[in-house]
């Protein structure tokens, strides 16, 4: 197990050169950091929104990579397992906008026939995406005491990451895909974002699972992180963070990716079952990823702080691997 630092007072990532802040090397029960990167070449910027309903998945981002934006729509029809998918590349990142704090201000990216745009307030975040056959207008309320894990991740003092994975959020809306629309209702819907602000490696692998149901979700990360003294693995009790500090084993078949995963630890034994695997890639040369998205539900258990084993059964979500040379 890692020893990590819990930060409760704001704090800047980086220091006025640009290098890591050492300050800013622990994580938090809400978003404190303040991303001031400076300067271009490995400078990622992203907002990740995954939505689960009980008739669809949706995944919207946003992002600059510096020398380019990558932002996009996904929609998975869980009746029948029909996808849609847009994605756009916009040079040199145009029309890309990402505040430096998680929670406030707007982000968002436009290009070709996409435009994706997050509203956040204290309050809560308003999604709008639009794409050819895809509408979404959805609000993400914040609920009193809801916490969120943030965590800056240190590969050397000019690369690293700040991540904010928040989990479990209640969703309303509508979804519109073609002449249908669907009701997004908070009562059976929950959203997870993904914030990403940092200067990466050139070539980098993890695997990131995270399922949500009444009361709690689970949040798992790995590969990217070994090595570090961070972690990104948290499990939620009704809005409540426990850190779970250990590094954990993933075993899945990337010859079949339906097989069911397993990612254990001291505090965590967890199982995926996958019924949907979605496949992603990016070639632009010496710029690429490869990912592989397997949605579906959990079983198993992870320990709270006191002690305690929560029950993860009937969690839903997503498991998956990426690779990227960015």
């Amino acid at each position: 197990m890692t020893a990590e630092r819990e930060i409760t007072a704001p704090v800047d990532l980086c220091l006025p050169d640009g290098r890591l802040n050492p300050a800013a090397v622990g994580w938090t029960r809400r978003p404190l950091h303040r991303a001031n990167l400076r300067g271009w070449g490995r400078v990622k910027r992203w907002e990740y929104w995954g939505i689960v309903t009980p008739s669809h998945i949706v995944g919207l981002v946003a992002s600059s990579l510096d020398y380019a934006g990558l932002h996009g729509v996904y929609v998975l029809d869980r009746a029948d397992g029909r996808e849609l998918s847009e994605d756009v590349v916009t040079p040199l990142a145009r029309g890309v906008r990402m505040p430096e704090r998680s929670g406030t201000g707007t982000a968002s990216a436009r290009g070709g026939p996409v435009t994706v745009e997050f509203v956040q307030r204290p309050a809560g975040t308003t999604l709008s995406a639009v794409a050819p056959g895809f509408r979404l207008e959805a609000e993400v309320p914040r609920p009193p005491g809801h916490e969120s894990l943030g965590v800056v991740v240190p590969w050397s003092p000019r690369r690293f990451q700040y991540t904010v994975k928040d989990l479990g959020r209640p969703v309303r809306g509508l979804l519109t895909l073609g002449s249908r629309t669907f009701v997004i209702d908070e009562s059976d819907s929950f959203a997870v974002l993904d914030h990403g602000r940092g200067k990466w490696p050139y070539a980098v692998r993890w695997n990131w699972a995270a399922g949500c149901g009444p009361g709690r979700a689970v949040q798992l990360g790995g590969r990217w992180t070994d090595g570090t003294g961070s972690t990104e693995n948290a499990l939620f009790v009704d809005g409540r963070l426990h850190k779970i500090s250990d590094e954990l084993v993933w075993e899945y078949d990337r010859a079949d990716w339906l097989r069911p995963w397993r990612i254990t630890g001291p505090r965590v034994d967890a199982g995926f079952h996958p019924f949907h695997v979605r496949t992603a890639r990016t070639n632009l040369g010496v710029v690429a990823s490869e990912t592989h998205q397997c949605f579906g539900r959990f079983t198993g258990r992870a320990q709270a702080d006191d002690g305690s084993w929560v029950d993860l059964d009937g969690l839903t979500g997503w498991a998956e691997e990426a690779r990227n040379r960015w």
